[in-house]
């Protein structure tokens, strides 16, 4: 089973322009990223796919390898398919290229759902991360996942699910984290399915998969990491690496 790993990266990022640019201990933290991918060990390839020269030139320089998108891409899963249609893969890892401080453990768990689904019946996998405090729970920049009980995704959500109408049932609330692993031909389905109204209401990719019927497999982990979404993160992470 050949596996890779795709590192999406835009330049112009909505709420923090030029972030995969910002220095972190010296190198930028796409570079940082795409090295931290490389030392899990997990993977045949990494790449750094982008339409950025600018962040094409500084990930050859330091030695990396770059796959440039040929067209304009609304979402990295569509950049990732595209980079994909041409090379003989069974799976691939969707890396944020804002996750410097990249979780082997989380990663090697993702992985092994593919390793032990002789019938191939999941179509990707991805993180959840418990959440604790109510202020994250509800924080519409934090999406969130239920599951079933054999961990497969039912939905995501930027609001709060499930709903707490019933404050003395426990429950535990998940965040999504953005990594990905897909079958290719998953990925590929994705790009080719036109967007339905419940992934454009939420702006969340990972609900046109389940609105076309694609089984997700979630993984817990405890790994929080540092994503770098505004300038208060990259204080956070630089203060980590160090």
């Amino acid at each position: 089973m050949k596996i890779i790993a795709m590192i999406p990266a835009r330049y112009a990022a909505s709420r923090f322009p030029g972030k995969l640019m910002q220095d972190l201990g010296g190198k930028p933290v796409i570079v940082r990223t795409y090295e931290a991918t490389i030392k899990t060990n997990l993977f045949d390839d990494v790449y750094v796919v982008t339409d950025s020269e600018i962040i094409e030139k500084e990930v050859t320089k330091n030695g990396g390898n770059v796959i440039v998108s040929t067209q304009e891409h609304s979402c990295g899963s569509d950049r990732i398919a595209e980079a994909v249609m041409n090379l003989d893969i069974d799976i691939v890892v969707n890396v944020q290229g804002d996750e410097p401080f990249i979780d082997k453990e989380s990663l090697t768990k993702v992985l092994a759902v593919f390793k032990d689904d002789a019938q191939h019946e999941i179509d990707l996998a991805s993180i959840m991360v418990p959440m604790k405090t109510w202020s994250d729970i509800e924080n519409p920049n934090n999406v969130k996942v239920i599951v079933d009980r054999q961990n497969f995704a039912m939905y995501f959500s930027r609001s709060p699910i499930p709903y707490p109408r019933d404050t003395d049932i426990e429950v535990t609330h998940y965040k999504h984290k953005g990594i990905y692993a897909f079958r290719k031909k998953a990925i590929l389905d994705f790009t080719a399915l036109p967007m339905l109204p419940l992934e454009a209401a939420e702006k969340i990719e990972a609900i046109r998969y389940l609105e076309y019927g694609k089984k997700i497999k979630m993984v817990e982990t405890d790994v929080e990491g540092i994503g770098i979404d505004t300038p208060e993160d990259l204080e956070k992470a630089q203060k980590q690496w160090k």
